[in-house]
């Protein structure tokens, strides 16, 4: 008997949409894991959250939940902390996991508390001179650096000034926007990600991706624009590098609590050096997404992926 057959009884949930900025993505992801449910003959509906997330649930019958939230709420603990609370298993990773991982800062720290290499980077916010910390930043950083919020993904809000003034320009329209903003270290070289899948004894790292944007960088329409972003994969690296970028990645994993499923960013500098810049817990799942890319050059199909991720539900029935 499949380990899965005991959730073919089950109701599934799938949790998209949501209230973040990356809510057109999240239908994009969910719809995309509906599909291939059905297709494996699973009993999946849509779930779209709204305030009485768990009468949503009672009403569509839901008895396990599949998230492809990203952002927001369904990525920060909130919903995993909803769902723990009305005794509704999940995928994923849980609350810990999400909370430290979307925030940026904190998963630098526990980088840097786990000798796990990130670059280095300085927070700001609106009590700081920004004249006096363009200066400060850099002195230490150098530029360009590249700015963000601390809690945002797919790239929202990010830049990299390349001069003082559109440093000063561009904090300054973060810091108001954000409230916060982290400046971090820019790595020049080829920009990795490795996708971390499975519990337990099936946790694994795959095939490491490279991505190379036609834009400055990874940017929102790069990610989700078809054509505008090439995946290559495997990555074209040597071996060792590989190895130890599918090492860092699964480290990363366990250093933050995640669970079933995550996509770690790195950098590898022309000196051959690795750069953990960050950790997604609920990575997307779309047709232009690099897990899929890199489950399918591990040799799983997108179904067999969406499999290994449901798999994540099974200890919290």
């Amino acid at each position: 008997m499949s380990d899965l057959d005991a959730l073919r009884a089950q109701r599934i949930g799938v949790l998209c949409g949501g209230s973040s900025s990356e809510r057109e993505v999240s239908f994009r992801s969910g719809r995309g894991v509906i599909a291939a449910l059905q297709r494996q003959g699973f009993d999946a509906v849509e779930v779209d959250p709204g305030l009485d997330l768990p009468g949503q649930l009672r009403k569509a019958g839901v008895e396990v939940a599949y998230i492809a939230l990203h952002g927001g709420p369904g990525e920060d603990g909130t919903i995993q902390a909803v769902l723990e609370y009305a005794g509704i298993p999940y995928t994923g990773s849980g609350v810990l996991g999400c909370a430290l991982t979307m925030h940026k800062v904190q998963t630098k720290r526990i980088l840097t508390a786990e000798g796990l290499p990130t670059p280095g980077y300085a927070v700001l916010g609106p009590e700081h001179d920004l004249e006096l910390a363009v200066e400060t930043l850099c002195q230490e950083l150098g530029l360009p650096v590249v700015l963000k919020p601390l809690s945002e993904g797919s790239s929202f809000g990010v830049s990299i000034p390349k001069t003082k003034e559109d440093l000063h320009t561009d904090l300054a329209a973060l810091v108001g926007q954000y409230g916060e903003a982290l400046v971090e270290e820019f790595i020049a070289g080829a920009e990795l990600t490795v996708g971390v899948i499975g519990v337990g004894e099936r946790l694994q790292a795959l095939p490491v991706l490279e991505l190379v944007p036609h834009h400055e960088f990874y940017d929102y329409e790069a990610k989700y624009t078809k054509g505008l972003t090439d995946l290559i994969v495997p990555a074209r690296i040597s071996e060792e590098a590989a190895a130890e970028a599918q090492r860092l990645a699964v480290a990363t994993h366990v250093a933050t609590d995640c669970r079933g499923v995550s996509r770690v960013d790195m950098h590898l500098d022309p000196d051959q050096r690795l750069w953990i810049t960050e950790i997604n817990s609920s990575p997307g799942l779309t047709e232009t997404s690099d897990l899929p890319a890199a489950a399918e050059a591990a040799g799983m199909s997108y179904d067999d992926l969406v499999m290994e991720i449901l798999r994540s539900a099974l200890p919290r029935m």
